[in-house]
């Protein structure tokens, strides 16, 4: 079992979707500008849509679940430098991908995730792709990659906590959101140069 989870370590990354390999947050702001909302000064740092926008929690739940169901789910542009290490990482290093992401259940949104995804990153670097429901936690899931030590790689800290509670090795995507989260087991990135450099530098030692 020890041989079978170093392996699972040494050839998979776990990774959110949202704010990790997809720039949710700016394909988000645009529909709702389209709605009629903007962001408030206030919320500008906040992790909450609600907060961000100005409006009641159940109203915020509402227009993201409607979003990520909507035909703009599939497409949704890169964050930042994500295509191009994301194809390093996978051609280079021999890394697949297993993304975790709390989009819906509904079936044509998965579809057009996976869509969107195999056209930024192509067809091989995800090896598999595992829907929850809209703000759905992710313990139980990874749970299931106890004591793998393979990466895990999220904007939300407390999804890092969680992963780092099972035995993964989470990497903290930094947004507004998350610059006064500090951890000493849970490293804090800019971008995928920086993930980049840090598996290489571990697969090195």
């Amino acid at each position: 079992m020890k041989e079978i989870m170093k392996k699972l370590k040494d050839r998979v990354i776990l990774t959110d979707c949202d704010g990790v390999i997809c720039d949710w947050e700016w394909a988000f702001h645009i529909w709702m500008k389209t709605n009629g909302y903007e962001i408030k000064d206030s919320g500008k740092l906040s992790y909450s849509v609600s907060s961000r926008y100005g409006i009641d929690p159940m109203t915020g739940k509402k227009f993201t679940k409607l979003f990520n169901e909507s035909a703009a789910i599939g497409f949704l542009p890169a964050l930042r430098d994500a295509q191009y290490y994301i194809k390093k990482l996978h051609e280079e290093l021999g890394y697949v991908f297993h993304c975790i992401t709390s989009l819906s259940l509904d079936p044509n949104a998965q579809a057009l995730r996976t869509m969107n995804i195999n056209k930024l990153f192509g067809t091989t670097a995800f090896e598999k792709f595992i829907f929850l429901d809209t703000g759905a936690e992710k313990d139980e899931v990874l749970a299931e990659y106890k004591d793998t030590a393979c990466w895990w790689i999220e904007d939300k800290y407390k999804n890092c906590l969680s992963g780092l509670n099972v035995g993964l090795r989470p990497i903290l995507m930094e947004h507004g959101h998350s610059l006064d989260f500090e951890h000493p087991e849970i490293r804090k990135v800019k971008n995928w140069q920086e993930i980049y450099k840090l598996i290489l530098t571990d697969i090195e030692l």
